[in-house]
Formats: C-alpha cells, structure tokens, sequence
C-alpha cells in the first residue's frame, strides 16, 4: 500500500484556515517542533501578515534543548524518552509557559531512516495541542513512508489538530 501524499497547496490551505481563525480571534500561536525540524512554523509564516497571529516556533532535537527551552522535566526524558506521550505533553505546556501565545502544537517523533526501535519504529510521531488555561492533549501516529513523507504527514495531522482546537 502507498502512502498517500500530502501536497504543498493541501498545506498551504490548512495554514490559511488556521491563520484566519487565529486572526478573527485576536489568538497567537506557538510551535514546538522536534522531528519536523520547524516546517510546521515555516507553512504558517509563509502567509504574509502571520506576524499577526504567530508568536514564535521553537525547534528542540536534543534532550538538552528540549529541557532548556521548553522545559521538559529531565526525569521525563530518562523514563519515557523524547518521544512519548508525556514529552510532547510537556513541550507544549512548555511552550505556552514560556511564550505569550494562547495556543501551542508540539510534535515529537522519529522521521527516519534510522532511530527506531522495535518498540517505537519508524514513523512513530506524537502531536500535542493546548490552549492557554486548557489541558493539554496528545495523540500517538504511526506513519508510513520515507523521512520527507512521516514528515509531511506530521506537519498535516498538527494542523489538523490546531484547526480542532481553535473550533472546539
């Protein structure tokens, strides 16, 4: 079975619907990004006038950086690794904390080719999404393909979830 591609203008039009929701609200956003290396933040500010309702997008790969700048309890990391349930759930409260914004993605994963392991594979993401005074939510994906494609599908299914929140 091929995986099914997620196209740039597919992208660019879960953006817009986001930045507009963002924008009638008065609502900024921030990111968290780890295995997409910041692609979720660069297809919201691709938008002109983003810097309206984007805050900032904060791209932590190492445990150091992820406890530096989202403040991931260490002993998180050591028990469940970087990519679990509760380090996403904690990068994106961690984000909020440390940011103005009223709303936060984070994702975590393993994008491949190398890195997983049989109990997390290739292709094992985990998305996370908050809002300011909410609790924070996360949800386990498992995508096939290459490392551009577990990418894409990620950066997809966070905006998907982003659009979820802001119409819940």
């Amino acid at each position: 079975m091929t995986t099914p591609q997620v196209s740039d203008e597919a992208l660019r039009t879960q953006a817009q619907d986001i930045a507009t929701m963002l924008a009638r609200r008065g609502l900024m956003l921030v990111t968290a990004e780890s295995c997409t290396g910041g692609w979720i933040a660069k297809i919201l500010t691709d938008l002109p006038g983003s810097s309206a309702w984007f805050e900032c997008g904060v791209v932590a790969y190492s445990y150091e950086a992820k406890e530096a700048l989202l403040g991931v309890n260490p002993h998180t990391l050591e028990r469940t690794g970087a990519v679990s349930q509760e380090t996403a759930m904690e990068m994106v409260s961690g984000a909020l904390a440390r940011f103005g914004a009223a709303v936060a993605v984070a994702v975590t994963g393993i994008a491949g080719p190398s890195g997983g392991t049989p109990d997390k594979p290739v292709g094992t993401v985990w998305v996370a999404w908050k809002r300011r005074g909410g609790y924070a939510h996360a949800r386990l994906f498992h995508f096939d393909g290459d490392r551009e494609a577990v990418r894409r599908q990620t950066v997809a299914r966070a905006l998907e979830g982003v659009h979820a929140l802001l119409t819940e």
